[in-house]
């Protein structure tokens, strides 16, 4: 890989549209696997795809010695889907460089941040062609829906996963493309969908209405009650047990470069919630949360029809923080929809996945001791290249996306994580128009090489 180029391999890597959750892109996704094996391959990795009930995973390993530090890396090389399509200011699936940013599906979320570890890599080997460090590359092709073939990966690969020291992580954010910041938590996550039904059919609500107890009327009822009105989640139990902030965490988001104001700015809202007496910014990271993402029931058309619907629905998710049992909160919040829904409807209720959040203390902010040696000093080389290359220190922040696989490699395999966020708010993860920066994508290479290298010090 002497002629590497990092900008053309991410142009290559996104044209191939490898959406998970929709099967007519099954040849997008089995062709970006393709490329990134080769890739790894022909830098000297010994690559497996291991096969799973959906979307295989690319197990890369180049184990040199026992004796030598063992990183593993995390990506995935699934994406979004584009929709919808008519937002977008070009193809989504064919790369555009406009004004500094390579435009296109998965530029940020994952293939840019994969792009990034794997340049650095080849950098790395150039200065060091004997570099005394063990790398395994884990990217999954599920992330976007779930990781639902990760649990049996993990009982494979175990062993072989557990000798690692510790994990690097590159599918978090940043403030913007000058401040970085180190993840020191996500938060887990509990869905349900939630159906309450009422008559056999829809109604005449001339006929039947005032008699007839209405869904709709009666899920807005209910969730309407699982909030109070400082935005807080009104049930009994919900935040017990939760991680308290520790003095450094609110020092470190003191220096965020973004206040309230600016925030409901780029939010283009004229207020925010501050639950439990918590600020905007606080919330979203120190506090848990719970949402609803979709509601309906009845008639959707245009005009009017006068009906009691049948039947009515919303789609819930809680966001969690550490010290919350994922398992037991989705108890918890289907217990209270069961105790506030009244009799005349029937309820119905399906529990989605649930993970738990994961955290890891930063050796140098804390007296308390976690983790190994070698996680020690490469929290201490990934501030040095950072402070190098973005010519600021990283904040240590956490944060109040999920990404539940990272617990799993946690609770399996006992690795923690430095997680790196190369994506900023200007990226539009998940949205038309999603983009990644090249001036960032350049400087995170030289951050991840000096990193790599500087385990020789070991």
């Amino acid at each position: 890989m002497e002629n590497f180029d990092a900008l053309e391999a991410l142009k290559s890597y996104i044209r191939f549209p490898s959406v998970s959750t929709d099967s007519k892109f099954l040849d997008g996704m089995d062709n970006a696997r393709e490329y990134i094996s080769s890739i790894l391959e022909g830098i000297g990795f010994n690559v497996q795809i291991v096969s799973t009930e959906c979307h295989p995973i690319i197990y890369a390993e180049r184990f040199i010695n026992k004796d030598y530090p063992h990183i593993v890396l995390y990506g995935h090389y699934d994406v979004q889907p584009a929709d919808p399509l008519g937002l977008w200011k070009s193809e989504a699936f064919e790369p555009v460089i406009k004004d500094g940013r390579i435009y296109g599906r998965g530029s940020a979320d994952n293939k840019g941040p994969t792009i990034v570890h794997i340049a650095a890599i080849i950098k790395a080997f150039k200065q060091n062609a004997n570099l005394p460090l063990n790398i395994t590359y884990v990217i999954e092709g599920e992330e976007e829906m779930g990781s639902p073939s990760m649990p049996k990966f993990f009982d494979k690969y175990y062993e072989r996963i557990s000798r690692a020291d510790l994990m690097f992580v590159s599918d978090t954010g940043s403030p913007n493309t000058n401040q970085i910041v180190i993840t020191t938590a996500l938060r887990g996550l509990v869905e349900l969908e939630v159906k309450l039904k009422g008559p056999q059919g829809d109604l005449h609500s001339g006929i039947h209405g005032g008699a007839v107890i209405n869904p709709l009327h009666v899920l807005s009822e209910i969730i309407a009650s699982l909030h109070n009105k400082d935005g807080s989640v009104n049930i009994p139990g919900f935040y017990h047990g939760i991680q308290e902030i520790e003095p450094w965490e609110l020092n470190e988001l003191k220096q965020y470069p973004l206040d309230v104001d600016a925030y409901k700015a780029m939010l283009c809202v004229e207020d925010l919630h501050s639950p439990r007496g918590f600020s905007p910014l606080e919330a979203v990271r120190f506090e848990p949360s719970l949402e609803v993402n979709g509601m309906g029931g009845g008639y959707q058309g245009e005009g009017t029809k006068t009906i009691i619907p049948s039947q009515a629905f919303a789609k819930i998710t809680c966001r969690l923080v550490s010290g919350q049992e994922s398992a037991r909160i989705q108890d918890l919040v289907l217990n209270a929809l069961e105790d506030r829904c009244p009799s005349g409807v029937q309820l119905e209720v399906r529990r989605g996945c649930h993970a738990n959040a994961y955290s890891i203390v930063p050796p140098h902010k804390s007296c308390t001791k976690q983790g190994s040696k070698v996680l020690e000093k490469a929290f201490k080389f990934t501030d040095t290249a950072i402070e190098k290359h973005f010519y600021k220190k990283p904040l240590y922040l956490r944060e109040g996306g999920s990404i539940p696989v990272i617990a799993d490699f946690k609770h399996r395999t006992g690795l923690d994580a430095i997680m790196v966020g190369l994506f900023t708010p200007q990226d539009n993860l998940h949205a038309p128009n999603e983009s990644f920066d090249i001036k960032l994508m350049y400087q995170a290479i030289d951050v991840f090489s000096d990193i790599f290298l500087s385990f020789s010090d070991i």
